[in-house]
């Protein structure tokens, strides 16, 4: 090196798009839930992918380590440096393309917000296919990097089902561009299906083309309230194989407690648990509304479903999911869990997770929702005093219990930092030295993303 790694940032990017302010760095080194420090020794802020091949043989020649960064939304700590890391932020690349309305796709930057796209694509009379309660800056690819689910995963799927073609820089600086205008293309390996879901750990993704569907012409949303969470499996499993399904979520009452508490959002049903139903589609609103009626027929309910059919009182509606957000930080960072399960340990699990936190920590309190089509679920444990040991004494024991009850220990959050040490649990060793060869493979120096995914 005959000039400092900064001075060689600066003359790729820019000096005003590079900081070793030690503030900047510590606000960009803790992760989204407040919970997970990190520490980082520079952040550059590259405006295209050139820019950011540039950067990574800038740091790869100089033995940096590097942490990409997009949204930072991140709630295991995908984002969190380790190591004084460069961060490496993709929140410049925000070019928007023109709608393809005939071919329903769009190509879009990695630093563009999930609101964003919707924006687009609405505009056009599309629809994009992911949504979160974090889509105003979430971006999309990072969402591409986790294979981020969400509200709609029931109708449209993960994000790696939208995601058509990508513009990926590699650890070495090498810029591969996957694109394809036709629908049937199956030449040689899938590298788009790779890079989704890498967490970063292959390479840098720069810009996407994104799939987008036909707009519904109707929706109707529906809250119903359960006494019994089996009753709400079991009708769960009758609606995410209904046509027209377009969102099926599950709420906990104690969750709804607090966000009538402390935003002034209450469930609009009695019960202790809660199913927001959402069916959409060229139906009229009676129709949809029948169809509804129909299959709740036999469901146990705890009193009269509140059902809306316009416009506001839909939102008014999703108020009481995506308030829950809101108010998970009111006592402090909440311990997280994402989470797959079958459907049927989904009772069991509710049950054995209340008992585990009522163990390790009397005090705080389980709050349970997710995306019940998937057996999706987010334990969130608020009012969670513990660090350290104590604090890993909890989330390990939380993870036997998944794993027990057949369940994977990551579902749409991904790995990150957090939950490298229990891949175990959901991959065979076998499995595990597979990754290791396509990680070392791609970056033999490992210095890409070095604490996500591999312990």
């Amino acid at each position: 090196m005959t000039e400092p790694l900064t001075a060689r940032l600066s003359a790729i990017v820019g000096s005003r798009h590079v900081s070793t302010d030690p503030d900047v760095l510590a606000g960009r080194s803790v992760d989204h839930t407040g919970r997970y420090r990190g520490r980082a020794s520079t952040l550059v802020r590259p405006g295209s992918s050139a820019e950011v091949s540039d950067v990574l043989r800038a740091c790869r020649a100089a033995g940096v380590r590097v942490t990409v960064q997009g949204g930072r939304t991140s709630l295991v700590a995908g984002t969190v440096p380790e190591n004084d890391d460069v961060l490496l932020s993709t929140e410049r690349l925000r070019d928007i393309g023109d709608v393809d309305v005939a071919e329903r796709r769009v190509h879009v930057g990695a630093g563009v917000t999930l609101a964003e796209v919707q924006r687009a694509a609405g505009a056009a009379g599309l629809v994009f296919g992911v949504d979160l309660a974090a889509r105003d800056s979430a971006t999309v690819g990072g969402m591409a990097s986790t294979n981020a689910g969400g509200l709609r995963t029931v109708c449209y799927g993960n994000m790696g089902e939208q995601v058509i073609g990508l513009d990926v820089v590699l650890p070495d600086g090498s810029v591969v561009h996957r694109h394809s205008e036709v629908r049937s293309d199956n030449t040689g390996y899938d590298l788009t299906a790779l890079f989704v879901g890498a967490e970063g750990t292959l390479g840098v993704i720069t810009g996407l083309d994104l799939r987008l569907y036909p707009a519904p012409r109707t929706r109707v949303t529906a809250i119903c309230g359960f006494a019994d969470l089996d009753a709400l499996v079991a009708t769960g499993r009758v609606f995410r194989d209904i046509e027209g399904i377009a969102a099926l979520e599950l709420i906990d009452a104690r969750a709804s407690a607090l966000t009538a508490e402390h935003v002034g959002v209450a469930a609009p049903v009695d019960g202790a648990w809660q199913l927001l139903i959402e069916l959409a589609g060229d139906q009229t609103g009676d129709d949809l509304t029948e169809r509804l009626a129909d299959a709740l027929a036999d469901a146990e309910l705890a009193g009269e479903p509140a059902v809306g059919v316009d416009a506001t009182a839909q939102q008014r509606l999703w108020q009481v999911r995506e308030a829950v957000a809101e108010v998970l930080g009111v006592y402090g960072p909440p311990l997280k869990f994402d989470v797959s399960l079958p459907l049927s340990a989904v009772s069991g699990f509710a049950d054995a997770s209340t008992e585990l936190v009522a163990e390790h920590a009397p005090e705080a309190l389980p709050v349970l929702f997710g995306h019940i089509g998937e057996g999706n679920l987010h334990l969130n444990i608020v009012r969670c005093a513990l660090t350290g040991a104590a604090e890993q004494g909890l989330y390990t024991a939380m993870m036997d219990l998944i794993a027990g009850m057949g369940g994977n220990v990551s579902s749409e959050h991904g790995v990150g930092s957090r939950k490298r040490h229990y891949v175990s649990m959901a991959r065979s060793q076998a499995d595990i030295a597979a990754m290791r060869v396509v990680k070392s493979a791609f970056d033999p120096t490992g210095y890409l993303n070095p604490a996500v995914l591999f312990d």
